[in-house]
C-alpha cells in the first residue's frame, strides 16, 4: 500500500511517501524551489518522493491532504460573522481567493496531480486522481505524525499550533494502530497565535520568526508576564485557557495585535529592521515564560488524568519550542517524551499519510529496530560521489575526491580542531527545520569566537542567535544536564556545572546583548546566555559518518561536542543539492566544504565566483 501525504497552501508545503506504513521519503518544497517557507503545491517534493520510492504517481494508492478545506472555510465564515462588522476589509480580501481556489481545493489538487502525469490530462486521468484523494483533519495529521513514528505502543499525544480547521490544541490517546481525539481547545484561543502575536510585536515574521523570539528570551527578564496573564490570557490550573480578543486582531484583521495591545505594552510594534532593545528582550522572555507555564500545567494535568500511560508525544508548531520541551522533560510528569522532528505544518504531510494508513485503512503497526520510525529524519535526497563530482565540476568547483570516509573524517576533524568553519553535506537531507548532520555548518564548540564568526560571516543574521551542540549520545550526560536521547535537537538542557565558567561580578552587572560575547563554559560556542544549549545527541546507527567525525574530534581534543547549525544563509532555505552547497560556500566566509568524499578549500576556488554568489545572496 503506497500512500502520498501532502501539506500545502499556507506555509512550509511538503510531501511524504509511505509504503505499508514504512516511511520512505519526505521533504519540504522550499528545499527544491529555494523559496523559503514555500506554500505552493509541492510538485518538486512529490516528484522526489516518487523517485525515491521508485514508483509513478499512477501507482500510488492514496493521496492524502493534511487538512479539510471546507471545515476551515466554515471556521472563516463563522469567525467573520461573530466579529462583524469588525474585519470587513480582511473579509473582502480573503473571500475572492477562497471562492476562486480554496473552496474547490479537491478539484485544484486533482488538476495539479494530473498535470504531473500528463501536460494536458484527460478526463479519465483526472477522475483516477480524484478517486485517490483523501482528507485528514489538521490536528489529526499532527497527532498521527507524533504517535505513529514514535517508539511507543501507547501514549498521550498533545498537539499545539496556531490553528487548523477549528482546533488550536488537541489531546489524543494513541494505542497500537488507534488514535482517538479526547479533547480540544478551539480558535481563536490559541497558544501558538499568542506567541505569534509577540513575534509580530517584537518585529519578526509570523510563522518563521518564532524561534528568534525563543532565542532572544534569555537576554531579557519576564517583566511583562503578569500583564500578559492579567490582560491577554486566562489560564486555568489544568492548562486550558482563553484569550481576550480585545487585544488581538488575527481573527479578522490584517495584523496580529490591536491598539489596546500597544497601550498595555508601551507603544507600537517594533519595525523589522529597527534595533532590538531591552524592551523586545523582556517581551520575548515574558511570552516564553507564559508559554512554558501553560504547557507545564497542561502536561501535569494530562499525567494526572491518564495515570496509567507513561509516554507523551508532541507535535504542532508549539512543539518546536525546545526550551519548553526541556523544562517539561525535567518535571518527570511522563517517563518518556518523543517530539516529531517536523512538528510544524510540513510534518502534516507525513501525519496525513500515516493517518490514512492506520486510521482509514486499519494498517498493521510494526515494531522498528531503531529508537523510532523516523530514520533519524534523514528522509530527503541523497547523492553518490560520482554524481557529486559531476555537479561540482559543472559548477566550477575545485576539489579533491578522497578514497574513503575515514580519510574525509580525519581531514575534517583536524580542520575543526583548527577552528575552521566547515560546510558538511552528507547522506540524505533532513526532514524538518533542523540540520542534523546531513546539511550542516559545523565548527569547534570550544572556540570563544565561533558563535560570532558563524553569525556574522556565514549566516549573516542577528548576533544574539544561539547555535546547537552535536554530542555523542554516550557522552551527553558528561556535558549537559540530560541523560536521554535528543536526536532531533528539540530539547534544551543546562550545561553541566563542572563545565561552566562563572561570570565575574562586573560581568553580572551587564544587561541584554552586552552579555553575548562572554565565554560561559568550556564549550562557549554552544552555551547560551542562560547557560543552556539545544542538544542534539548523535547516534552511530542513524548517522555513522557524523558519529565518526565527532568521535575523531574527541580523540584529537578530548571534547565530544561540536557546533551544528543549518547549512544556509539568512533568508535562504537549507541547501538541498551539491550546487546549493557550493553556492553557499562561495557566498560566505566558510573555510572548507565537504560534500560526500569531496573536499573543497576556499582559497583554492575562483574568487570571481565568490563575488558572484555574494552578489546573488545580496550579502555585501
Amino acid at each position: 500500500m503506497i500512500i502520498l501525504g501532502i501539506s500545502a497552501f499556507y506555509h512550509d508545503s511538503a510531501a511524504a511517501l509511505i509504503r505499508d506504513g514504512d516511511i520512505v521519503a519526505a521533504a519540504q518544497e522550499e528545499r527544491f524551489t529555494r523559496i523559503k517557507h514555500d506554500s505552493n503545491f509541492p510538485k518538486e517534493a512529490i516528484a522526489f518522493c516518487l523517485k525515491q520510492a521508485g514508483v509513478s504517481l499512477e501507482e500510488v494508492d492514496h493521496v492524502v491532504f493534511f487538512e479539510k478545506p471546507l471545515v476551515k472555510f466554515e471556521r472563516l465564515l463563522e469567525t467573520y460573522l461573530a466579529f462583524a462588522p469588525r474585519g470587513f476589509t480582511s473579509f473582502r480580501k480573503a473571500m475572492p481567493l477562497w471562492l476562486k481556489e480554496k473552496l474547490f481545493q479537491k478539484s485544484l489538487l486533482t488538476d495539479f496531480l494530473a498535470e504531473m502525469v500528463e501536460e494536458k490530462p484527460s478526463k479519465e486521468l483526472k477522475k483516477s486522481m480524484k478517486g485517490k484523494l483523501l482528507f485528514a483533519e489538521h490536528h489529526q495529521s499532527h497527532a498521527a505524525s507524533a504517535f505513529f513514528p514514535s517508539p511507543f505502543d501507547e501514549a498521550v499525544v498533545l498537539t499545539m499550533d496556531g490553528v487548523g480547521e477549528w482546533a488550536s490544541a488537541s489531546v489524543c490517546i494513541g494505542k497500537g494502530n488507534e488514535l482517538n481525539i479526547e479533547k480540544e481547545i478551539q480558535f481563536p484561543h490559541s497558544l501558538g497565535l499568542l506567541y505569534s502575536a509577540f513575534t509580530y510585536y517584537t518585529g519578526f515574521k509570523v510563522n518563521s520568526g518564532e524561534y528568534k523570539v525563543m532565542g532572544l528570551a534569555p537576554y531579557g527578564e519576564p517583566k511583562y508576564k503578569d500583564l500578559i496573564l492579567e490582560h491577554l490570557i486566562d489560564v486555568k490550573e489544568d492548562g486550558s485557557f482563553r484569550l481576550n480578543m480585545d487585544y488581538f486582531d488575527f481573527a479578522t484583521g490584517l495584523t496580529m495585535t490591536t491598539k489596546k495591545f500597544d497601550a498595555v505594552f508601551g507603544g507600537p510594534p517594533r519595525v523589522g529592521e529597527d534595533r532590538i532593545t531591552q524592551r523586545e528582550m523582556d517581551l520575548a522572555a515574558s511570552v516564553q515564560a507564559v508559554t512554558e507555564e501553560v504547557m507545564e500545567k497542561m502536561v501535569r494535568s494530562l499525567s494526572e488524568e491518564y495515570k496509567d500511560i507513561e509516554n507523551l508525544c508532541l507535535a504542532g508548531g508549539v512543539a518546536l519550542n525546545c526550551v519548553a520541551n526541556g523544562k517539561i522533560l525535567k518535571k518527570n510528569y511522563f517517563k518518556n517524551i518523543w517530539v516529531q522532528p517536523a512538528a510544524g505544518d510540513a510534518g502534516g504531510s507525513l501525519g496525513a499519510a500515516l493517518a490514512a494508513y492506520y486510521l482509514h485503512l486499519n494498517g498493521e503497526r510494526k515494531k522498528t529496530n531503531q529508537n523510532d520510525a523516523m530514520k533519524g529524519s534523514y528522509l530527503g535526497p541523497v547523492y553518490d560521489d560520482s554524481e557529486i563530482e559531476k555537479r561540482l565540476e559543472a559548477a566550477g568547483a575545485k576539489f579533491k575526491r578522497h578514497a574513503n570516509d575515514d580519510e574525509v573524517v580525519e581531514i575534517t576533524a583536524k580542520a575543526l580542531a583548527d577552528e575552521k568553519a566547515i560546510g558538511w553535506f552528507q547522506g540524505r537531507m533532513e526532514f524538518g527545520p533542523r540540520a542534523l548532520g546531513g546539511r550542516s555548518i559545523i565548527g569547534d564548540a570550544r572556540s570563544p569566537s565561533m558563535q560570532k564568526t558563524l553569525n556574522l560571516k556565514v549566516k549573516y543574521r542577528e548576533s544574539f542567535r544561539p547555535f546547537a551542540p552535536s554530542v555523542l549520545r554516550e557522552d551527553v550526560d558528561g556535558w549537559f544536564d540530560l541523560n536521554t536521547d535528543s536526536p532531533y535537537m528539540l530539547l534544551v538542557a543546562p550545561v553541566n556545572d563542572n563545565k561552566v565558567t562563572p561570570m565575574t561580578a562586573e560581568q553580572e552587572k551587564l544587561f541584554g546583548i552586552e552579555k553575548l560575547n562572554i565565554p560561559r563554559s568550556e564549550i562557549p560556542a554552544v552555551t547560551h546566555v542562560d547557560y543552556s544549549a539545544r542538544v542534539q545527541t548523535v547516534h552511530k546507527d542513524t548517522n555513522p559518518k557524523y558519529y565518526a567525525l565527532i568521535s575523531r574530534f574527541k580523540d584529537l581534543t578530548g571534547c565530544p561536542v561540536i557546533v551544528n547549525t543549518s547549512f544556509n544563509v539568512r533568508g535562504e532555505p537549507i541547501v538541498c543539492t551539491p550546487e546549493d552547497a557550493f553556492r553557499c560556500f562561495m557566498g560566505t566566509e566558510l573555510d572548507m566544504l565537504v560534500v560526500g568524499n569531496c573536499v573543497l578549500y576556499k582559497e583554492e576556488q575562483d574568487q570571481a565566483l565568490a563575488q558572484d554568489y555574494k552578489d546573488a545572496f545580496e550579502l555585501d
